[in-house]
Parts: C-alpha cells; structure tokens; sequence
C-alpha cells in the first residue's frame, strides 16, 4: 500500500523546518537509505533519508516551503503495481502553496538571476543573491568559498572587485535579510535567557606567558598538529568544573542537577549563524586529543553534518570572542 512520507523530526527540539529541496522528483525510484531531501532544522540544514523503497509518486509540499510541522505530509511512495488511486490520506492533506524562500522571490525579479536561482547547482545565502541582483553580478561566475561550496556575501564582493553600487538613501538605502531558522532560534534563546536568568559578570586577567611557552614548545614538534590557546582553556574549563563540581550543574525547579563529566561546548561561527559542538568528558582526554575532536567538530558544524546527540546537552559553553 501507497506509504505516507512525514517531515520528519531531526532534533529533539524540532517542531517545525524548511523543506529547502527535493533530491528526488516525481516517477522517481527511491532505494532505502538514499538522500530524498534536504531539511532546515533550527541548528542546521540536514539530509533526509528514505527509510522504504518504491517510487515517487506525489511531491505533497514543494521544496522552498518554509514552517512545514513534523509529522505533515510532505509525499507519497508507491509500491510496485500501485497509483495514486490506491492512496488513501490517513489526514486530509493539507492545500499548503510552495512558498519559495526568500533567495528565490528575490532572484525572480531578473531574468538573468531567475536563472541562477532556479537551478539546484547554485547555492548561495540570501544575502549574497541580494547583493548579486542589485549589482548585476551572475552568480554562475562566483566560487563559493562557505559551506559545500556556497557562495557568502564575501566571495560577491570579491568578484566585483569592491565596486559595488550602493545606495545612500532612499527606499533602496537598505536590505532586509531574511532569518533561517537557526537565527531565529538564537534570538529567542538569548532573549530568553536575558530576560529570564539572572546575570553577573566576572572578570580577571591571566598572565598568559608560562601556557604560551608550553604551546610553543608542543607546536616545535615536527610533524604534529599545531594546538591553540583555545585548546588549551577547554582542559583548562574541564579540570575546573572537576574540582569544583557545584560549578558544573544546572538548575531544574525541584533540584540542582550536578554532572559527573564535564561536557563541554564550544562555540563555533558558521555562515548565518553559530552552532556549540559538544566535546563529552572532556575532562578525560588530552590537550592534544581535545584539539584534534574540536578540529573535526567544527570542520563537520561548518559542513552543516553534525548529528543532534553532538550540539546537544553540554554542562558548560566556551565561547571564544
């Protein structure tokens, strides 16, 4: 019988997503385990896996729909022998229009960017595809250097060499960027937490001289990895919350909760937002071995590939200013 595809729900937090594209089209065949579309979470945009096998037989919600709930119907699946006469919705199906994301309304004013924008080879952010069409600048000629390749309001600019027209006053004195999810879940969340959390602020200086001379004298080895100062205070914030462990806790109305292991996340910039991958029982492992974990998340948060368990459920944050 015709099987019912859900947005499915990619984070424990997920309510709702963007359903940025299809990997698939309509009367294609789809093999268990193979990428069917790409999905905007509020911490990344993630690939979605076929779990059956059969054909597509109905794109419900079209790619570039944004606020698209989990468990909504957004296609159908036949089996061998079977059409969509056989389908019957265990709900009605919802009559959501394809609302392309703002990149693709913008791009539809030109033709020339139309044709950039329409195509699923170009990826760009929406700040990026702005400054192209208001410069006349054909994205098919600019190297992307964020995330797979997408092309970032840098790599615009740089193309254009620095002359850009831009407008001084006026009604197209300004833009408006559209928010991901990410960005919307990180306004709410600090605002939350200003709002919400008590504040207090402490400050100290460290005299720095011994850590830089011991971090010269790893990094003189030939043929290791380079460390960070970085590196460094994530061991240096683990073995603190181990010996102080009222530090490491978090409060949940009836009790304070305090954790055994020092989880610590780290923030990492990425094109449109930040993410904090998460280095578990970091009070366990080296400076060597934390710097070469830290490498590999941030490279995979930069790729958009973390899973949820490694952005999830830290006990501490580090943010490096």
């Amino acid at each position: 019988m015709p099987i019912e595809i859900l947005m499915p729900a990619l984070s424990p937090t997920m309510t709702e997503g963007n359903l940025i594209r299809w990997l698939k089209k309509e009367g294609d065949t789809v093999k268990a385990g193979e990428l069917l579309a790409e999905i905007e979470t509020d911490k990344a945009t993630m690939e979605m896996e076929a779990v059956d096998e059969g054909v597509i037989g109905k794109i419900i919600i079209s790619g570039g729909t944004e606020g698209v709930k989990v468990n909504e119907l957004i296609a159908v699946l036949l089996e061998a022998g079977e059409g969509m006469q056989d389908f019957k919705p265990k709900k009605a199906v919802p009559k959501k229009e394809a609302a392309p994301l703002p990149e693709v309304q913008e791009a539809a004013v030109q033709p020339s960017v139309a044709t950039v924008a329409s195509t699923d080879r170009i990826i760009a952010s929406p700040l990026a595809r702005r400054v192209a069409h208001e410069n006349q600048i054909d994205l098919t000629k600019v190297k992307g250097t964020g995330p797979r390749g997408r092309i970032v309001e840098a790599d615009v600019l740089n193309k254009a060499g620095g002359q850009l027209s831009v407008p001084m006053s006026g009604e197209n004195s300004y833009i408006d960027v559209p928010l991901s999810n990410m960005r919307k879940v990180i306004a709410k969340r600090l605002t939350e937490a200003k709002r919400d959390i008590p504040h207090f602020y402490l400050t100290i200086d460290c005299q720095l001289d011994d850590l830089l001379r011991l971090r010269g004298s790893f990094n003189a080895r030939p043929g290791v990895d380079k460390l960070s100062v970085n590196d460094f205070i994530i061991r240096a914030c683990a073995l603190a919350l181990e010996e102080v462990p009222e530090a490491n806790a978090a409060w949940h109305d009836t009790v304070i909760r305090q954790y055994r292991d020092a989880d610590v996340a780290v923030a990492v910039a990425i094109d449109g937002g930040l993410i904090t991958p998460l280095i578990r029982q970091a009070q366990t492992k080296s400076v060597r071995a934390l710097s070469l974990e830290m490498r590999e998340l941030a490279q995979r948060a930069r790729a958009g590939k973390l899973r949820p368990e490694e952005y999830q459920g830290g006990t501490f944050t580090l943010s490096n200013l």
